[in-house]
């Protein structure tokens, strides 16, 4: 081959991977298309798919331990416990949650999850744990409400405890706290400003760039509806990522991909990861 067509071949190359750059791929819940969410058999299916995000959510015990959770009430589809005894999260303690198998029952809205009996919902540091696995990162949502103080800490609190279990085990920099209620960004940012920030929003279309700057974060995570080649283009002029959710078909990820999203939540990450190398962009 000559040195003329190999310059041109990477030429070609260089202008490739500029037109098509990496797309992230964030596994919501771990996998909720296959596997129990939220649960430590559904991030580490993530894992072995090749995520570079796994996406969970968190609940506060009532002896404060962050565990991995949507929900603040454990459902009764998929959660089986203690006859009579209560399913808010807030109102039992670690030893009292252990009790439950959440994942005995496969999530009757996602017809190719799998049960896995005897799963039980993991604290926060048991799912950090698996940092050693891979060089994957996590995507934190802390669950909190305004109207609903009593299920939760504070948002100072919830910040803090969860500040502490990302530096406890030293992943600082492999972490993106995300939520809908700006109030635990904003502690977020006074206690760990090194650490990465997701805005969260669904709603009425908004100005996402001003949003962002009002959430005190530093990436954007609109829902996938909101999500147009113009506001991102907004909001990278403005320097801030953006990683919409929770998308699961291919027609909605031409249209992101299409945006110049930087990454997507999906419910199935391994689906996602295959349409992205079928059309050489992973």
């Amino acid at each position: 081959m000559s040195k003329a067509v190999l310059k041109a071949l990477f030429i070609m190359a260089i202008i490739s991977a500029q037109s098509y750059p990496r797309i992230l791929v964030h596994g919501h819940r771990g996998a909720r298309a296959v596997k129990p969410e939220n649960t430590l058999p559904a991030f580490e299916y993530a894992i072995a798919a090749g995520v570079d995000v796994l996406e969970l959510d968190l609940a506060v015990t009532r002896d404060n331990v962050l565990v991995a959770s949507h929900d603040p009430a454990l459902p009764e589809a998929t959660c089986q416990g203690p006859a009579g005894a209560t399913r808010v999260i807030r109102e039992m303690t670690i030893e009292q949650l252990k009790r439950w198998d959440c994942g005995a029952r496969a999530n009757p809205d996602f017809p190719k999850q799998q049960a896995a009996p005897g799963t039980r919902v993991p604290t926060l540091d048991e799912v950090l744990q698996l940092a050693s696995r891979g060089a994957f990162e996590f995507n934190i949502e802390t669950k909190i409400s305004p109207d609903k103080p009593h299920l939760t800490p504070s948002p100072e609190e919830f910040a803090r405890l969860l500040v502490e279990a990302i530096r406890r085990n030293k992943l600082e920099s492999r972490v993106i706290i995300q939520s809908f209620d700006f109030r635990t960004l904003v502690a977020a940012a006074k206690l760990a400003p090194e650490i990465r920030r997701a805005a969260l929003y669904a709603g009425i279309p908004r100005d996402l760039v001003a949003l962002t700057r009002e959430a005190k974060a530093t990436m954007s995570s609109p829902h996938y509806r909101l999500v147009s080649q113009e506001s991102v283009r907004a909001l990278h002029e403005a320097k801030f990522p953006v990683v919409p959710w929770t998308a699961n078909d291919e027609a909605v990820w031409d249209r992101l991909v299409a945006a110049g999203v930087d990454a997507i939540i999906t419910d199935d990450p391994a689906a996602l990861i295959g349409y992205l190398k079928q059309r050489k962009l992973r």
